[in-house]
């Protein structure tokens, strides 16, 4: 055996010893602190002003670590606080920093929803950090953050049912909880028929790429009153879906309205009746 054999075999055996461990270090996230775009975004929206960085001592967020479809990742922000004159969740920023849209949703709330829980579906085109920043009424910003493994979801053909021209396009719904209690919180549901188009992915009829094409507003109001604003983005889903809360003090309507990219609009509404 040569000395050039005996040298290929000490390194292939090094790098036998090492592949686990290139593999483990493959499989963590990068450091969530120092993305440049984050940084980037961070000074944009955000200016110089403090983040807490724990969160979790307001919201918990939530979301599938490896999803099994990046074009529906469902996310869940839960608040630890509630909703009141005093103090209150004023927005929260739902970021996904390596999406061509990075700022999916800029969710507005007020002392209306009792909660500012917010349940919705993005879609995430590569490895990226998923954040929920949290401003109260105060101005004070806090932030929590998972690493979500999934990719090609912006750039997805949508579906065959929303590639059709007649796709009831904007047709709108609302849903609440069964036996509503006045003066406690009610969950409800806003569920909108859109294609939500990137301008990212192939249309599978025409073979030609759709022009984006989504929801960029929403406006849900109870009596009167605003309850929860949304500014959104392409990241969102197509058909997007919202679950939030919102806490009767009296018979009212439940409403909601919808714009999208295209300068159309949708509303719709639902009477609620608190015993």
């Amino acid at each position: 055996m040569t000395s050039n054999d005996c040298l290929r075999r000490e390194f292939l055996a090094a790098v036998t010893l090492l592949l686990p461990l290139l593999s483990f270090a493959a499989d963590q996230p990068p450091s969530a602190q120092n993305n440049p775009i984050w940084l980037k975004l961070r000074v944009h929206l955000f200016q110089d002003r403090p983040i807490n960085e724990n969160g979790a001592k307001l919201i918990e967020l939530s979301a599938p670590a490896r999803a099994e479809d990046a074009a529906v990742v469902p996310v869940a922000i839960r608040t630890l606080v509630a909703q009141t004159s005093e103090r209150y969740i004023k927005t929260i920023h739902l970021i996904l920093d390596n999406n061509p849209g990075p700022v999916a949703a800029v969710f507005h709330m007020t002392p209306e929803s009792g909660r500012a829980d917010i349940e919705t579906r993005v879609r995430v085109e590569q490895y990226t950090h998923l954040r929920a920043v949290v401003e109260m009424n105060d101005g004070a910003l806090s932030m929590s953050t998972v690493y979500l493994k999934a990719s090609g979801g912006c750039s997805v053909p949508i579906g065959k049912e929303s590639s059709e021209p007649a796709i009831s396009l904007g047709k709108i719904k609302l849903a609440a909880d069964d036996h509503p209690k006045l003066n406690q919180t009610v969950m409800a549901q806003l569920m909108i028929r859109h294609p939500n188009l990137s301008g990212l992915a192939m249309n599978q009829l025409t073979r030609l790429y759709d022009s984006p094409h989504f929801v960029r507003k929403v406006e849900v109001a109870y009596a009167g009153k605003p309850v929860m604003t949304a500014d959104l983005d392409f990241s969102i889903s197509e058909n997007p879906h919202f679950r939030f809360y919102f806490t009767p003090k009296a018979e009212g309507l439940l409403t909601a309205q919808v714009q999208d990219s295209h300068d159309l609009s949708f509303s719709t509404a639902l009477k609620i009746s608190p015993q």
